[in-house]
């Protein structure tokens, strides 16, 4: 911090050094944030260790009263499962041809994943913004806090990217894509291609291309599954965090709506086991 105020003395043009004080400050105070959540998760495993809060002061040289606070408006620690900054949401966008003037728009379902995961991005401090990926689907994912909605079909890059899914992959083949769990064999082909109401979903996190970092994919086989993995999450958020942290993983969804209305659940389960990539 001393070599940042130094170098801060060193320009000489203030409206630059007040540009500069700004970066700065939204820095530290994206740090700050982020050392209150990592403390507030270690409080809670001493809590769940069988220290009482009034251990745990001792222990920290703080007043109980301090502890109370500190563990009830803190940063909620599965945070971090989403991201440690303002996320960005791509979402696929389907090419309309049979139009005067075609263009690229979203469907009810993604949207309405993204306005879900908006929602529960804000409920742990965190703010969104969406990016609409045009046709062909050239997403760009060396990024941080990124999440990416919608199947191959329409981000055709993401089926080489879930490559590096050591368990479940997405297929593609004369009746349509589908999802294949590598590690049983078992085909999750969606329901609504025979007049169910559900469809299956994809919610993992995989590896950047550019191998420093990783970002959130959600994908369905058609858009309702889309919607169903950003249910399943914004609906365990918690559960996944303590299960998973921000290791990689993936799992297939089953999402189930009223008929006649994708946007409206009906119920969402896991239909695979929560697994765990290496590395």
């Amino acid at each position: 911090m001393n070599a940042e105020l130094e170098a801060l003395g060193q320009i000489e043009d203030p409206g630059e050094r007040a540009k500069r004080v700004n970066v700065l400050i939204d820095e530290h105070q994206a740090a700050i944030t982020d050392l209150s959540r990592v403390r507030r998760e270690a409080m809670e495993e001493m809590l769940a260790s069988g220290m009482t809060q009034s251990q745990i002061a001792a222990f920290l040289d703080m007043s109980k009263g301090r502890i109370s606070q500190l563990l009830s408006a803190g940063v909620k620690p599965e945070r971090a499962f989403l991201g440690t900054g303002k996320l960005t949401v791509a979402i696929g966008a389907k090419r309309e041809v049979n139009r005067t003037d075609p263009s690229d728009t979203l469907s009810a379902e993604s949207f309405t994943a993204y306005e879900l995961i908006a929602d529960t991005a804000r409920e742990v401090g965190l703010d969104t913004a969406n990016e609409v990926v045009p046709a062909p689907g050239l997403v760009h994912l060396n990024r941080p806090n990124l999440v990416v909605l919608t199947n191959p079909r329409l981000l055709p890059f993401l089926s080489q990217v879930m490559e590096a899914d050591p368990h479940i992959r997405y297929m593609n083949d004369e009746k349509g894509w589908y999802l294949v769990d590598l590690t049983d064999g078992t085909e999750y082909r969606s329901p609504r291609d025979h007049g169910e109401p559900a469809d299956f979903g994809y919610l993992g996190r995989l590896p950047r291309p550019d191998g420093k970092g990783n970002f959130l994919y959600l994908a369905g086989t058609h858009a309702p599954g889309t919607l169903g993995a950003a249910q399943y999450l914004a609906g365990n958020l918690s559960e996944l965090y303590r299960e998973l942290k921000v290791r990689r993983f993936s799992m297939v969804v089953r999402y189930e709506f009223e008929p006649g209305n994708q946007l409206k659940m009906r119920s969402v389960e896991r239909v695979t086991p929560i697994y765990r990539h290496e590395g």
